[in-house]
């Protein structure tokens, strides 16, 4: 429907100071704190209804909402108070409690009878330091030797890096990696051809790596020369992606080489979904071969042995 919701975090009413990933067809289980700024367009709860009724139907939930959580504050207070001033300790006794949030709307399951299963969410594979899962797109990357899983990034995407940061060349107040795989979600562009996302993205990964840092900062001293190695289909998780792999020359430092592989997400609306990755030249423990190592253990979250296979490629 050309007045469809696009893909993106919007408030989840039924948990306030929430925002809730909509897949561009339902809500998904992956959820995180309410941020600055809220995606533009309409909100996903024109699902639950016609287009009359959705804003309604919206504040009267926010309305109830924060109704309860007024109550609830006010029954905590009379009880740390103590009561009526008796010596009763608070939460003693037959007085009132706060509002009980047993039987309140599943988050996973607002949107319309239509909607899609969430996809499979094992624990195993979440504490496992060899995989990483990104639940959004329902994948699954092999995590190499030697490298780890920050359980914290900026942007909050799922990353995997070689152990041990070194000061920026150009920049000794930022930190680098040998290496970084990064997985994002192909938001915010019209562009949903595999080969054109990959072009597309291949210049902000590269300066994302080696150009500047989160906060404008010049890193490596700037990516002097870039030169392309590869363009070419791949197949990733069983599905035709896209990826384009370039060498860049930076002012400082010995530059290095970055990848832009783009696929269809393994659940919702299947929403590209864009793997970076970026390897410091002159390490022997990062040939370009590995980024195809780990292109061919890319999964669908649950599924250990099937799935496509990268194809190679030659540097």
């Amino acid at each position: 429907m050309s007045n469809a919701t696009p893909p993106g975090w919007y408030p989840d009413v039924n948990t306030p100071g929430t925002e809730r990933w909509w897949d561009g067809t339902a809500w998904t289980g992956h959820a995180r704190p309410t941020a600055v700024t809220q995606p533009s367009g309409l909100q996903p709860q024109a699902a639950h209804g016609s287009a009359g009724t959705t804003g309604t139907s919206a504040r009267t939930v926010v309305m109830t909402v924060a109704g309860l959580v007024v109550v609830a504050v006010a029954v905590t207070g009379f009880l740390m108070l103590g009561g009526d001033g008796d010596d009763t300790p608070p939460g003693s006794g037959t007085g009132s409690s706060a509002p009980s949030t047993a039987g309140a709307a599943d988050p996973k399951s607002s949107g319309s009878s239509g909607s899609s299963a969430d996809p499979d969410d094992p624990e195993d594979s979440e504490d496992d330091p060899t995989v990483l899962v990104d639940q959004l797109n329902g994948v699954t990357l092999p995590v190499p030797d030697g490298w780890e899983k920050p359980e914290d990034t900026i942007e909050g995407d799922p990353t995997m890096r070689t152990v041990g940061s070194y000061a920026c060349p150009g920049d000794s107040g930022s930190f680098c990696y040998h290496g970084t795989v990064t997985v994002h979600t192909a938001n915010g562009t019209d562009l949903t051809d595999m080969k054109a996302l990959a072009e597309d993205d291949i210049g902000t990964a590269a300066d994302h790596a080696y150009e500047e840092d989160t906060v404008g900062d010049l890193i490596h001293g700037g990516i002097t020369f870039h030169k392309d190695l590869a363009s070419r289909s791949v197949t990733v998780a069983g599905r035709s992606g896209y990826l384009v792999r370039r060498q860049v020359t930076t002012g400082k430092g010995p530059g290095g080489y970055v990848e832009s592989l783009v696929f269809p997400s393994a659940v919702g609306s299947e929403t590209p979904v864009i793997v970076r990755f970026a390897f410091d030249a002159g390490q022997d423990a990062l040939p370009l071969s590995l980024m195809d190592t780990i292109t061919e253990g890319i999964r669908p979250i649950g599924d250990a042995t099937s799935g496509g296979v990268g194809s190679s490629v030659a540097p």
